[in-house]
This record gives C-alpha cells, sequence and structure tokens, in this order.
C-alpha cells in the first residue's frame, strides 16, 4: 500500500472529490492557459473515448518515439528485473485488473515496479481453462500493423504522451471525471467514486448496486448507490443555449457517464424497467454509431461526446480488433465534411486498463490556501488531437489530464469553470496542442480495414463491459 503511505505522509485534504496534499511534498506541474481561439476558428469539439490502454502498451511507434515521444520498449517488475515488451494482438482473451488496488501496486510509490503484481482475470473472474495467458502479460506492446490507424493520426497531427488520468483506477470514475471533473457523489461531499462498483448502472442500477468511495485517508471504507448529484459540463453547455450530444452504445452501462448524475438521467419505470428519462437525456443518444449519421446529416451538436460498444472499444477480452477503425470512420466523416475547417477532435482512452506503463504520475500544485498542495494524478493514457489547427507531426510534453478536456471545451466556448479538476489550478487547457495562426490543414483520409458502412450496418449487440 504504498501509494497510502504517500498519501499519509504528504497529509491528506479531501474536497471535492479530490484526495491533496497539506503540506506540499513532491513534483508538480504548471498548468498553461490561452485566449480562446478567434471565433468561430472551432466550433465543434467532438471526444472521442476509447478504452483500457496506456502509451507504452499501444504507441510502439518508431516515428513518434524518433520524435522524442516518451515509449518504453521495457520495464521493471517488483523483483527488480527488466522485463521486455512483446508484442501482441490488440484483441486477447484476458483482462488485467485495474482497479484502485492496481493503480498501488503498479505505482509503488513512484517506482512503478509492480505491474507483475496485477491480477490476470476474465470479466472480473478467473479464466476458464485454455484461456492462452503469454509469461508477463502485463508487458505487451500491440502489433504496430494492428493500430495504423492511430499512429497515422499521431504522425500527422498532435500526439500527447504527458496525457494522465485524473483518477487512480478504472471506467466507472473516470467517465464522470470526463463529463464533470469529479467522481464526487455531491458537489460538497469529501468521498469520491474510486472503482467500478457493483451491479453498477448509475441511477438506473439495481437496488442492491453499490460503488467504492475512497476517503479523506485514502482508503476505501465505504460505499454507496451509483446515482450522483453535482454540476457537469453539459449544465454550463445548457446554459449557454450551445448543443451537445452523448453518444453511447447501451444503456445501462459502465461507460454511461450521463446515467450516473441524477438530473442527466430522471429514472423512471417504464414496461416494467427502471429506464433513464428527462429532458437531458434527450441529448443522449443510442446506438453510438448515429454520429456517423449526424455528421453526414449536418446535424453535428458544438460539443459531441462518443462511447465505444465492446467491440471497438480496444478494451482488452472484450475488443474484437476494430477500435482503431471506428476511430478513423469517424474523423474521415468529419474530415471529408464541411465540419472539418472549424472542429477539433481529441482522441482518449479512459484508463490503462492494467498494461505497464513506466511513467510515474505526477503531483499536481492546486491552490494552498485553500485546496491544500498536491494531488497524484492516475496513470497515462495516450491522447491523440486531430483538427486544421492542431500542430502537425508534433509530440506534446505537457502534462495534460481529463481536467484538461473539460478546459478546453470551456475556454473554447467562453463557459465557465466547474471547479473541480478543470479549475485554474488543476488544469492546463490543451494550448500547447494548437496554433490558431498557422494555416489550416487540409485533410487527408486515413487508410483503415473497415470504413464507417461497416459500423453503421453493424447488426451485432453491443458488448457491455464487465468489469466488477
Amino acid at each position: 500500500m504504498a501509494h497510502l503511505r504517500l498519501f499519509m505522509a504528504c497529509g491528506l485534504l479531501s474536497v471535492a472529490g479530490f484526495l491533496l496534499s497539506i503540506n506540499g511534498c513532491g513534483g508538480s506541474s504548471t498548468p498553461t492557459f490561452t485566449s480562446p481561439p478567434p471565433a468561430p476558428l472551432i466550433q465543434h469539439i467532438v471526444l472521442i473515448v476509447q478504452e483500457n490502454r496506456s502509451p507504452d502498451n499501444l504507441f510502439q511507434d518508431p516515428v513518434l518515439i524518433a520524435r522524442g515521444a516518451d515509449i518504453a520498449q521495457s520495464g521493471t517488475n517488483s523483483s527488480g528485473q527488466t522485463i521486455s515488451l512483446v508484442a501482441s494482438s490488440l484483441a486477447v482473451d484476458y483482462d488485467l485488473d485495474h482497479s484502485h488496488k492496481a493503480f498501488e501496486e503498479m505505482y509503488d510509490n513512484g517506482k512503478m515496479d509492480g505491474a507483475d503484481l496485477i491480477a490476470v482475470n476474465c470479466n472480473g473472474e478467473a479464466c476458464p481453462a485454455g484461456t492462452v495467458v503469454p509469461p508477463n502479460p502485463q508487458f505487451l506492446y500491440v502489433e504496430p500493423s494492428e493500430v495504423a490507424p492511430y499512429f497515422q493520426m499521431a504522425e500527422q497531427y498532435t500526439f500527447a504522451d504527458r496525457m494522465f488520468q485524473t483518477n487512480q483506477g478504472p471506467s466507472f470514475p473516470a467517465h464522470q471525471f470526463i463529463i464533470s471533473g469529479t467522481s464526487a457523489p455531491t458537489a460538497t461531499s469529501n468521498l469520491f467514486a474510486a472503482e467500478n462498483g457493483h451491479l453498477s448502472g448509475g441511477c438506473v442500477a439495481p437496488s442492491g448496486a453499490s460503488v467504492e468511495l475512497i476517503g479523506p485517508n485514502g482508503l476505501e471504507s465505504s460505499k454507496i448507490y451509483p446515482c450522483f448529484e453535482h454540476p457537469t459540463l453539459t449544465d454550463e453547455l445548457d446554459a449557454k443555449g450551445l448543443s451537445w450530444r452523448y453518444y453511447a452504445p447501451t444503456t445501462p452501462s459502465i461507460w454511461n457517464g450521463p446515467e450516473a448524475i441524477q438530473h442527466m438521467c430522471q429514472p423512471q419505470t417504464l414496461n416494467g424497467q427502471l429506464t433513464c428519462t428527462g429532458s437531458t437525456w434527450a441529448n443522449v443518444v443510442i446506438p453510438q454509431t448515429q454520429v456517423l449519421t449526424d455528421i453526414t446529416n449536418r446535424q453535428l451538436a458544438s460539443v459531441s461526446w462518443v462511447i465505444p460498444s465492446g467491440q471497438v472499444s480496444d478494451h482488452p477480452l472484450l475488443t474484437d480488433g476494430s477500435g482503431p477503425s471506428w476511430v478513423a470512420s469517424i474523423v474521415n466523416a468529419i474530415g471529408a465534411s464541411s465540419y472539418w475547417s472549424n472542429t477539433a477532435i481529441i482522441i482518449v482512452w479512459d484508463d490503462w486498463g492494467g498494461w505497464y506503463d513506466h511513467v510515474p504520475p505526477p503531483q499536481v500544485l492546486v491552490n494552498c490556501a485553500q485546496w491544500g498542495c498536491g494531488y497524484v494524478y492516475g496513470f497515462r493514457v495516450p491522447l491523440i488531437v486531430v483538427s486544421p489547427y492542431a500542430k502537425t507531426k508534433y509530440i506534446s510534453h505537457v502534462n495534460h489530464d481529463f481536467g484538461s478536456l473539460l478546459k478546453f471545451i470551456e475556454v473554447t466556448f467562453n463557459l465557465s469553470s466547474l471547479g473541480y479538476a478543470d479549475s485554474a489550478s488543476m488544469a492546463d487547457d490543451l494550448s500547447d496542442c494548437f496554433d490558431f495562426s498557422q494555416t489550416p490543414s487540409p485533410f487527408q483520409a486515413f487508410s483503415a480495414k473497415f470504413d464507417a458502412a461497416h459500423f453503421l450496418n453493424d447488426k451485432r449487440v453491443p458488448l457491455d463491459p464487465d468489469d466488477d
């Protein structure tokens, strides 16, 4: 429990869902900011969320590495041995624990040497006999040929090698941070959701559902029904009269962020089933493939979140390997439309998925007088920025987190801060990834195995995460 010892040694204060140090031990990063881009350069922001990969695992790209991207080819295990990363398919028959406990194991007080202690599982349980699990299953990287579209996008535009999760665990809290900058159950809570929970389904979860909360001492000491109530970025957009849509494959799901916010999902029993309703919920669009149709039909909102099905998610055990094509189909659709000239596409992964990564997450400074002094991020996840105003062939080494995504949207549309991970003392606004004075880049389509028609015609039932 070295990570908890670090927290206790620093002294903790927990406010609005953040664990904060009150005596400022350790390093820091300084958020950077810019003025909003001159209107109307960016009128649409599309946030494509993929699942469960680290940069060391997903981006063994020699071009990016030659440009200075911080990607390791080996790592250290808990015995002090150097383990070379070995190539693997994107689709594997097992999953890795990526709970808060797994974070603590790999983090090991910043030494990043505990990946081998992370458990292998299948849907949260022991894998059935015959499951092929290679040696050192946490120390793998994805075969580059299988993720070529990601490499093309990252090489052509901006790739960030210092993008960190804000939370230190799995998908449910990560998706809360991505829409609101916190996973706290209330606006004033000193606790925050840390895990995926049990039978989670947000405000339409079964009555016995619960999610673990972390308290001021850094321990998971309580549970709560996974239906929260606090401001979200969509509230800011609504107040400004800006359109938004949240494209999701299914409900209920731990990947469906609005589902866990009561004013976004007002539960009612319809046809014997608890269902989200309400005017805000009307902006949650199921299935997620509708984003492709909306682009074609000139119905793209000012801000869009795009959540994958299990098959296209990059999530171990769930993915069929088509995730890179899925993302490319959305980017290509925007690039071929009139939206290209005024759109920023941000591609991010929601958590590290249990895969090895060699970069220890930093502490970020916050307002010491008000909040305390330091918060330790979760592990790195990949980030790609695609836009006619994104810097081309650029590696961002600036520390970003999920709050940076919200901050970018707020700065672009002149919205107020929610005061969580998007606050001025916590997050930058992705300034270094853009150059609004450059000549806009013309779009060139990315090649991929499957095109948009493949996904629009896919009649398979979307796979849901099962990460308990």
